[in-house]
């Protein structure tokens, strides 16, 4: 009967992800992704633990529940009640029953009212583990130590000094911060109408959360929403930048969401202005159309540069000024130079062949007297697109 359970996990486990939306109304309102997801990660490891109670292995042992434990915590961060997650692990549990004891012979009994009190010790463990984690979550989202992020947060945010946090908060602030300036996509999910689009936005920034907790093995602090927001990483000594571009990688990966951010290192009180060059720096990146992916101030210097008022700025602008009746050579001027002037790569993003972009790059230089492919002149376009973008801002064509 072990055997035949663990073979049977997978049919199991799509069994009872079909009971649940049906019977339970607070997983109905999960998103799809999330139940063929944890969930069904969560009923099969359990499966398998009735399957070591039918062997006679002992199955609640720290180690074995520590699932059950992570799950419950992640479901009280989205707001699952905890009638209704005890009332899933019940479900579960009642179709495994049936599943060992539906070909029970007579004579059997004794054997199977034996199993019913291993069953019984086992749903009382995970009963204990999956309560006492959901509390714990919610306590400590509820309770002072939060609310103590949140106020040494609001003071950092605000500039104040290590002593007048220290005063504030009853915390002492790190000597350096890594400032992070977020943009998140949506998750598919979120689309999705009635709670589920809740539910997926807090999963999505939780998984986020989780992330950046990881990068430095202190808590972040994070003021975030679906859309984006700040997020501020204790730091002892400054980052490998590589790193850090990692760390946006890897959250994009677990959020399974596109993340655009800005970075900057700097001492409490300077987040503020951090805060705000960041978050110029993003307006940049969006203006000049560039992909997902961490940024820094030394990414986007001329940009950065053009962008403040100048008397120089329509000067530079009006070198592609011969190009504002032919949008399409302007187009694939922009995307020239963003591919490094790959003539291939140009053809593949606006779909043409690569002597249709020879030829209009061709075309540019006539109009305008300047080309790319000279290197006297390549500084020259790249900054009027720059000049044209903070004139009008906006992506070019």
């Amino acid at each position: 009967m072990a055997a035949r359970l663990r073979a049977g996990a997978p049919r199991l486990t799509r069994e009872v992800l079909d009971r649940l939306p049906a019977e339970l109304p607070a997983y109905a309102a999960l998103p799809a992704e999330e139940l063929a997801g944890d969930i069904a990660e969560i009923v099969q490891h359990t499966v398998r633990l009735f399957a070591d109670v039918v062997e006679g292995r002992p199955a609640a042992g720290e180690a074995n529940l520590a699932p059950q434990r992570a799950s419950a915590a992640q479901r009280a961060e989205e707001g699952v009640p905890l009638d209704a997650i005890l009332t899933a692990y019940q479900i579960g549990v009642e179709m495994c029953w049936r599943e060992i004891t539906g070909q029970a012979r007579p004579e059997e009994l004794a054997d199977v009212l034996a199993l019913f009190a291993d069953l019984l010790g086992l749903q009382r463990a995970i009963v204990a583990a999956v309560s006492s984690a959901y509390l714990e979550a919610r306590r400590l989202l509820e309770g002072p130590e939060q609310s103590g992020r949140h106020a040494l947060l609001a003071a950092l945010l605000a500039g104040e000094s290590a002593d007048t946090v220290a005063g504030r908060t009853g915390v002492r602030p790190a000597a350096r911060y890594l400032v992070l300036t977020l943009v998140l996509a949506a998750h598919p999910d979120e689309a999705r109408p009635g709670p589920c689009a809740a539910i997926a936005a807090r999963r999505k920034l939780r998984r986020i959360r989780q992330a950046l907790d990881g990068f430095t093995g202190r808590p972040a602090l994070t003021a975030l929403d679906p859309g984006g927001g700040t997020a501020l990483l204790p730091a002892d000594a400054a980052p490998d930048w590589p790193d850090v571009r990692a760390l946006i990688a890897h959250a994009a990966d677990a959020a399974d969401t596109p993340i655009t951010a800005a970075a900057a290192l700097t001492e409490p009180t300077g987040i503020p202005d951090a805060v705000d060059r960041n978050t110029e720096v993003l307006r940049l990146i969006r203006s000049s159309g560039r992909g997902p992916g961490l940024y820094l101030l030394a990414d986007v210097l001329l940009d950065y540069q053009l962008s403040r008022p100048s008397a120089a700025l329509a000067g530079l602008a009006g070198l592609l000024a011969p190009l504002d009746r032919r949008p399409e050579l302007l187009l694939t001027l922009e995307t020239y130079l963003t591919h490094g002037r790959d003539r291939r790569a140009t053809a593949a993003t606006l779909h043409l062949h690569p002597n249709s972009v020879d030829y209009r790059i061709r075309r540019v230089t006539g109009l305008t007297g300047l080309s790319p492919n000279r290197a006297e002149d390549l500084h020259r376009l790249n900054a009027a697109l720059v000049a044209r973008r903070t004139l009008a801002p906006g992506p070019v064509a």
